[in-house]
């Protein structure tokens, strides 16, 4: 005897941003978690649920969640400066203290205030595996499930991108006693892909894929070893530091992303991370490959990676989308405000990345964003049919939302709402922020109050 259908579920957006762009009076069904019907130009019927500004829910295609922990606990200067590898130090030293609860509770609450600011699926770029003395959980994927279990609860759609990390630098050098709960061989690290793949079997639209953690950290015939192990996306952080370059240029004789592109098929299931020194001839390689840019504005500001030459880069066609990468802030409004402030900064000018006279900033930013951060991490997006019933409404009644309409709205989002915007997200179709808060904010915060406390005081 064939199931009950799924419960149909309908909204009516009074204004919705669809993929042939704005549109008003707008019905939105969903059912099993799947747009099913969008038509515009339709009066609501009863017991539709009604949307004043209705977007669709944005993908983060790069996250450490347990970085949230730490926010704000590495702003401190040194006599000789500070830098990222400074930064890496104090964060591995944080990283030794964190049980699988502590992860589980710091990721959560991560992923809540995600959900509040628009973000609907993060790609969780998840290196941390072992006990702090290195050896592995008697259940190689405990760390990854302990993610799982925190996308789960807070209802994020999850892409995990389980990190093979193997080196301390280019060229196959020996891991240091820090990275000891990171590092994997290739045949340890298939058996952790099958302890994810268990792990994400309570989620009907998890998606699993691989991360070679950066060219100082996989070699090259490690990474040969690594590709054929899944058809999901495939994430690396390159090129994000000068030092890296200079470093992978000594041992190579090409940069980074040039040594990726003549060893490792790079095609568009490919999220090359960061990316922010690079020059023209691998801007031009990066477009033709169809592979994404993942950015992260406000990590790559606090960590003074640089800027990536995004102008040239989109005038080119390339992909990008953003990620809250270290979280020492999540915003996902604020992500796409930095990548255009960076570079209006940068040329001196404004409105410097839409890419012609009379078009929003705001919305050529979250549409661009919202196209390469599917394909990052394996989704359809848009309020389309077919895709997930991922719905983010804007509040009307907010300063800057009012008497805004079309593009507008997202130009004065982007630029000038700050926190409060989003009043509700739905994720595949179930409630979990209204008014601005998560259902379970107060449960999952007291939750990593805890787990804080516990992992500040052993520090």
């Amino acid at each position: 005897m064939p199931a009950n259908p799924a419960p149909l579920l309908v909204f009516h957006a009074a204004h919705a941003l669809l993929p042939s762009g704005w549109a008003r009076d707008v019905r939105i069904a969903c059912q099993g978690g799947t747009l099913v019907e969008v038509t515009a130009r339709v009066p609501a019927q009863p017991g539709d649920n009604a949307l004043a500004i209705a977007v669709p829910g944005l993908g983060n295609l790069h996250s450490h969640a347990f970085q949230r922990g730490m926010a704000g606990l590495t702003e401190i200067g040194g006599n000789s400066g500070d830098s990222f590898w400074s930064w890496r130090e104090l964060m591995y030293r944080f990283l030794a203290h964190l049980q699988p609860d502590a992860v589980q509770a710091i990721a959560e609450q991560a992923y809540v205030e995600m959900l509040e600011s628009g973000f609907t699926r993060v790609g969780e770029f998840h290196y941390l595996h072992h006990a702090a003395d290195g050896t592995p959980y008697a259940d190689r994927a405990e760390m990854a499930a302990r993610i799982a279990a925190a996308a789960q609860g807070s209802g994020i759609g999850l892409t995990l991108l389980p990190v093979f990390y193997a080196h301390a630098d280019f060229g196959g050098v020996a891991p240091n006693p820090a990275q000891r709960r990171l590092i994997h061989d290739v045949d340890g690290f298939a058996e952790l892909l099958q302890g994810c793949a268990h792990a994400l079997r309570g989620s009907d639209d998890a998606v699993l894929g691989i991360a070679p953690h950066s060219l100082r950290a996989v070699t090259g015939d490690e990474l040969a070893a690594l590709l054929p192990l899944t058809a999901g996306p495939v994430h690396i952080h390159i090129a994000e530091q000068t030092r890296e370059v200079d470093a992978c240029v000594a041992w190579s004789g090409l940069r980074p992303v040039h040594w990726l592109y003549e060893h490792a098929p790079v095609d568009a299931r490919w999220c090359l991370v960061h990316a922010t020194h690079v020059d023209a001839d691998e801007v031009q390689r990066m477009v033709a490959s169809q592979a994404v840019v993942g950015l992260c504005p406000i990590t790559e500001a606090n960590l003074g990676d640089g800027l990536f030459p995004m102008q040239a880069f989109v005038r080119a066609g390339g992909r990008f989308g953003v990620g809250s990468d270290s979280n020492v802030l999540i915003d996902a409004a604020e992500e796409l405000r930095l990548l255009e402030y960076g570079q209006r900064l940068h040329v001196r000018g404004r409105n410097v990345l839409a890419p012609g006279e009379g078009q929003s900033s705001g919305r050529w930013l979250f549409e661009q964003s919202l196209r390469g951060a599917g394909q990052a991490l394996g989704v359809a997006t848009g309020l389309q049919v077919g895709a997930p019933a991922d719905v983010v409404e804007l509040d009307a009644a907010h300063p800057a939302l009012i008497a805004r309409e079309g593009d507008a709205l997202l130009d004065s989002w982007v630029f000038a709402a700050r926190n409060g915007a989003v009043r509700s997200v739905w994720r595949q179709g179930r409630q979990l922020v209204r008014e601005g808060r998560h259902l379970q904010r107060d449960a999952v915060a007291a939750r990593f109050a805890n787990a804080l406390r516990t992992v500040l005081q052993a520090g």
